[in-house]
């Protein structure tokens, strides 16, 4: 048994973390830089498109980066702000203020924290990949639609939280044909992306767009607004300001961003795994992990981390081997605050639009649509559920609907794949057996299939002996042995005796429980073979016959 001691070290940072260090130290140092470079666009982006500023995205993909690479339960991990993240948070902020971004990112921090604590990280595997690619989806579509209005050079303030709507709004709202000019560099962070990875997959396409782009830009001056001032060094911690009536009205959305952090977490640490050999991943550690460096950056003025599935594929792909290459990741990016925040200040907000747009695209693989929607009828309409509500209302809600709907058709299956048989009693056949039935109920007796496995047994008229083979049940839940007990009591109270057979031993203390065992006319008609239950049923029908005779 595990003691309470051993279970807690497994959860903070050991020695083994870096037992490759000595081997791995160049390629870790080498993949570090690289995903500083890789991340570096990707953090100002999505600091711009959550509206909390390109300098909290930038803060969060150090100071969480960095924490989560020493606390998290993944060797290659790579964590910080992130598209999925986006999406939940810039509605956050237009409802509550770019203040509530520090509050949510320490409040979903700690319930991320005693998630891992309470072990909880396993609890992800129950999340259908149907449910996971249709929001994926979604998200891509959000954060595509999302960078519109800096698109068309057009302020989001006043539009509607709704991406598609807003879209079409910054659209309108554009004016035209200035608005080809943040267009252009769109268009041109696209071609350079596209063209880049088609040469090697290792380049930092993102990066070198965008050196390429603000260097274009710089020739236009003053046509295509720019990221601006951005702090010079780490700001100091700071407690952000909790009022009571602010803790309760960000509760809910703390929960909603706490919910995300560690879906999309344990996501990428488990597509890590599998893409390394590195090691398991502990979920739990993963979970106090990304809990830590969710508080570290509320407190640093940052937003929530994930772990970033494309940063952490980088990350492995450039030679990443142990946690020393997400915390250069960390160190490389604050280098870039102290040494070059005033050549970041000019990058065009509108090429960011555009590493967006690109990373979104992305993140719609047509070829996984196709897979999912020729899988079967109920997950392909649990995939397009998930996405469309995804994109029209909320990603959590998409993923809770998503869930439900898939637990409804896994029931659907479960019960179909349940059923009871009316089979031929073994040995030679004597008179009288035609009033012996004896049913063999197959699969699980749950609360989806008990009522139709009652209703079949009951219409079965002209029986005086009921014998119920059980040991086929695979599983029985309480409405299945409540249902079992009743199906008893009704059959006795019409003059049936009935007798059980093959009860498995996990089944028995939740059918004796609830009264099934009790039921039964006498204690001798629970049986563990089959034989001596026909030949009970056979000498209980001749002792009928006589008694009538």
């Amino acid at each position: 048994m595990t003691s309470p001691s051993r279970s807690l070290r497994s959860l903070l940072p050991n020695r083994q973390d870096y037992r490759e260090l000595g081997r791995s130290w160049r390629g870790d140092l080498v993949a570090g830089v690289t995903v500083g470079i890789v991340a570096l666009p990707l953090a100002l982006a999505f600091g711009v498109s959550s509206g909390a500023g390109a300098a909290a995205g930038l803060i969060t993909a150090i100071v969480a980066g960095l924490v989560a690479a020493v606390f998290g339960g993944s060797n290659v991990q790579v964590s910080g702000p992130t598209g999925a993240m986006v999406v939940v948070l810039a509605p956050i902020v237009v409802s509550h203020g770019v203040a509530s971004v520090m509050v949510i990112s320490v409040l979903a921090g700690i319930i991320v924290l005693l998630a891992g604590v309470l072990r909880l990280g396993r609890t992800v595997s129950y999340i259908p990949w149907p449910v996971i690619e249709g929001f994926t989806v979604g998200i891509g579509a959000i954060i595509f639609l999302q960078q519109v209005p800096a698109a068309v050079g057009v302020s989001g303030a006043g539009h509607s939280t709704n991406a598609v709507v807003a879209a079409v709004e910054s659209a309108l709202d554009a004016d035209w044909p200035t608005a080809l000019f943040p267009l252009a560099t769109v268009a041109a962070i696209a071609v350079i992306m596209l063209l880049l990875s088609r040469v090697s997959g290792r380049l930092p396409a993102s990066f070198i767009a965008i050196v390429a782009v603000t260097l274009l830009a710089s020739l236009f001056g003053g046509r295509l607004d720019t990221i601006g001032e951005l702090p010079h060094s780490l700001p100091l911690p700071a407690l952000p300001a909790i009022t009571s009536g602010s803790l309760l009205a960000l509760l809910g959305p703390a929960f909603a961003v706490a919910a995300l952090a560690a879906i999309e977490s344990l996501l990428s640490a488990r597509v890590a795994a599998s893409m390394t050999d590195t090691g398991p991943y502990n979920a739990d550690r993963e979970l106090v992990g990304q809990g830590l460096a969710s508080i570290a950056s509320g407190f640093f003025g940052g937003m929530p981390a994930t772990g970033a599935i494309a940063r952490t594929a980088v990350n492995v792909r450039s030679g990443g081997r142990t946690r020393a290459s997400a915390i250069v990741h960390s160190l490389a990016l604050l280098a870039v605050v102290y040494v070059a925040a005033n050549v970041v200040a000019v990058i065009p907000l509108a090429a960011l639009s555009g590493v967006l747009m690109v990373t979104a695209a992305r993140m719609i693989s047509p070829s996984i649509i196709k897979q999912v929607l020729r899988s079967t009828r109920s997950d392909a309409m649990v995939f397009v559920i998930t996405a469309i509500i995804t994109v029209s209302f909320d990603l959590i809600i998409a993923v809770g609907i998503g869930i439900a709907v898939a637990a409804f058709f896994a029931l659907r299956a479960l019960s179909a794949a349940s059923g009871v048989h009316r089979e031929e009693l073994d040995g030679t056949p004597t008179t009288g057996d035609e009033r012996i039935a004896l049913f063999r109920i197959d699969g699980s007796l749950f609360f989806g299939a008990a009522e139709r496995i009652l209703e079949r047994i009951n219409a079965h008229e002209g029986i005086e002996v009921v014998i119920l083979r059980l040991s086929q049940l695979q599983l029985i839940d309480a409405t299945g042995a409540h249902t079992l007990t009743e199906l008893v009591n009704a059959l006795e109270r019409r003059g049936v005796t009935v007798l059980i057979k093959g009860i498995r031993a996990e089944h028995l203390p939740v059918l004796e429980r609830l009264g099934a065992v009790d039921s039964l006319r006498h204690p001798n008609h629970l049986f563990d073979e089959l034989e001596p239950t026909i030949a009970h049923a056979r000498s209980h029908i001749g002792r009928t016959a006589s008694a009538r005779a």
